[in-house]
């Protein structure tokens, strides 16, 4: 048996219990972590609510999209890890939990010099960024990079990579802790929305790359902003996902729309950028100049406490469970 946070019914964080169940065992190519901390991120939020059904192969009421920890046990056909590695995985669900299954393409090996709470809050922005911004993106050295709500977990990765890869870094925020929070990390123009017209300060035209999970009435505006040949590339539309487009002007500038999700991908899709992400991204992490940003860290015991915070994106950077 083992400790895992549940969700009892959907609603808000107080239907989050934490109870004795039972133990996941491997299957011939998946290893068992023995989970040392685990990230936090927004589906955990829309998946307590009803609004986000698990995967198939993800338990239906443990949320958590990564881990970080010990792997215990090793399937049959397992060839790329051992018992006793330490590792970070991208999970389909499960993570609030003491134990958790996963294939061993969707494990990462933790960088040199993170510890679990720092590498548990890597694999799930790690994967999305990656996977939008430089290969759907294309984003390059030397393009204008925008993305929305920069103080998160997404945002602060975005940040980051994006100022490492060359590009120059705008971030939309909430407020001015927030800001500064950003610019700290990077960024090098931070427009605080609730004060300011994110189109009116950066202009029209000016932006190659945006990175969005707002939808709603940003839409518009997000056109306006891209350059021609620009990419507009969503992964929620916490605002909004029916939105009016103008046609004449997308093609008049040649947008490049996009948008995925990627907790419904299957194995093969998620090792193929696992194994990218280790080749261009590993390198970059290992230099130093990259930070995981934690805000707070919790006991599982204290979960709704912690999915409150979450609730409120009253806060910079990861929330992460500690064991």
């Amino acid at each position: 048996m083992m400790k895992a946070v549940i969700i009892t019914k959907f609603g808000g964080p107080e239907v989050l219990e934490v109870q004795e169940v039972n133990k996941p065992t491997c299957t011939e190519y998946e290893v068992l972590i023995e989970v040392k901390a685990a990230g936090m991120n927004r589906p955990d939020v829309f998946q307590r609510k009803g609004n986000y059904k698990a995967p198939d192969d993800a338990p239906a009421d443990i949320p958590g999209l990564e881990v970080a920890g010990e792997i215990v046990a090793i399937g049959d056909l397992v060839r790329e890890w051992k018992i006793g590695d330490q590792v970070c995985a991208l999970l389909s669900g499960g993570g609030y939990a003491e134990y958790v299954s996963v294939d061993q393409g969707q494990c990462l090996p933790i960088p040199k010099g993170f510890s679990y709470i720092e590498a548990a809050a890597l694999p799930e922005t790690l994967f999305t960024v990656y996977h939008n911004v430089f290969k759907r993106g294309t984003l390059k050295s030397g393009d204008n990079f925008l993305v929305h709500g920069g103080s998160g977990g997404i945002g602060s990765m975005a940040i980051q990579l994006a100022k490492l890869s060359g590009a120059k870094v705008f971030v939309t925020v909430g407020s001015d802790a927030k800001a500064s929070y950003c610019k700290k990390i990077g960024a090098h123009v931070v427009i605080n929305y609730k004060k300011q017209d994110f189109e009116e300060i950066i202009g029209k035209n000016q932006i190659d790359v945006l990175l969005d999970s707002i939808g709603g009435d940003y839409f518009a505006k997000n056109i306006e902003i891209l350059k021609e040949d620009g990419h507009l590339i969503y992964i929620n539309a916490m605002q909004g996902a029916k939105v009016e487009l103008n046609l004449f002007k997308l093609m008049q500038k040649r947008i490049y729309i996009s948008g995925s999700l990627l907790r419904s991908r299957n194995i093969a899709f998620k090792k193929e950028v696992r194994n990218e992400i280790i080749d261009h991204v590993f390198p970059l992490l290992q230099l130093g100049l990259f930070k995981t940003n934690i805000f707070e860290t919790f006991k599982l015991e204290d979960a709704q406490i912690a999915h409150t915070i979450l609730d409120s994106g009253d806060f910079t950077g990861k929330l992460v469970f500690v064991f």
